[in-house]
């Protein structure tokens, strides 16, 4: 297993195939939002995330999942689908209510049986333009609130800590 913690990532004759190598965490989900941003703006309805070579997910990775899944429900068939997630992975989807959106690990999707080659086409995906770290967390765990109430209570201390962050920086300070 990989511990580069890079994305990976082709579309392969319309479908999105994303992979993440390492830990899926706040420092790489910026990547997969930008990139399924990429392939939904050109039309793609059925996107894969490949936990093959995750090592393990925080809850900013999970939630940019849980946006771009929610993206998907909204559009005329489309499909978010996990491939390869273990058994830790698939636990950590659920505990937040997430397998509700996305399909983890399909028996009978479209693509089960070409997983090898279309790894095989993978490139690694490049620099996303700069990304205010904070908002992006705030954004992905926003989201997670609204896949799932019981997410509210997880991470309302969070929310409120990263959302007394943001208004610190639009506020001037006192003189």
């Amino acid at each position: 297993m990989s511990n580069s913690n890079i994305i990976l990532a082709s579309n392969v004759n319309g479908l999105g195939w994303i992979r993440c190598e390492g830990k899926c965490s706040f420092m790489n989900s910026p990547k997969l939002k930008a990139w399924a941003d990429e392939q939904l703006k050109s039309g793609v309805t059925h996107i894969v995330i490949d936990l093959e070579n995750c090592s393990a997910m925080d809850s900013t990775f999970m939630g940019t999942m849980a946006g771009l899944a929610m993206r998907l429900v909204k559009t005329p068939g489309g499909i978010l689908d996990v491939a390869s997630a273990d058994e830790k992975n698939s636990q950590s989807l659920d505990d937040l209510g997430l397998s509700s959106l996305m399909q983890i690990n399909p028996e009978a999707a479209s693509w089960v049986g070409q997983e090898g080659d279309i790894r095989d086409s993978l490139t690694e995906y490049g620099q996303v333009n700069s990304t205010d770290r904070t908002q992006h967390v705030f954004d992905a765990h926003k989201t997670l609130c609204n896949a799932d109430d019981n997410n509210n209570e997880k991470f309302s201390t969070v929310l409120d800590c990263l959302e007394a962050e943001l208004l610190s920086r639009e506020t001037p300070p006192k003189k």
